[in-house]
């Protein structure tokens, strides 16, 4: 059974959001149900400091062993912050997705969207389809 923890915002993609000490700013990465399906995780792909993104553009890719998977972005914004660690560990998607596993902390621009996101309950029933 996968983790789904009450206190993040969730996509259909298997991306999740999680919020940060400062309004506004969130972190972004897989659930853990995606990471599971994947497999091992080889490689992930990210955008730089300063890039902007709108609701559900593809802003990365994540290579696993089975497959490569475009990731994203659960809302519009700026990103902030690259999870640099992942460069070396990428398997840290795998061990801990939600929480060294992040991938982009993210500055939103459009906080009305978080409405267009699941919540956990809605996640588990998306995933149980």
């Amino acid at each position: 059974m996968s983790e789904i923890p009450d206190s993040l915002h969730y996509t259909e993609e298997h991306e999740y959001l999680r919020g940060t000490d400062t309004d506004g700013e969130y972190y972004v990465g897989i659930t853990d149900y995606a990471q599971g399906e994947l497999g091992d995780v080889v490689f992930v792909e990210m955008p730089g400091v300063g890039d902007s993104f709108s609701r559900m553009d593809v802003f990365g890719t994540i290579e696993a062993v089975k497959a490569v998977s475009d990731l994203y972005a659960p809302i519009s914004g700026e990103v902030i912050e690259v999870n640099a660690t992942l460069e070396d560990d990428p398997a840290l998607v795998n061990s801990d997705p939600y929480g060294e596993g992040w991938m982009i902390r993210i500055r939103a621009s459009d906080p009305g969207e978080m409405d267009s996101l699941m919540s956990s309950a809605d996640y588990m029933a998306h995933i149980d389809e």
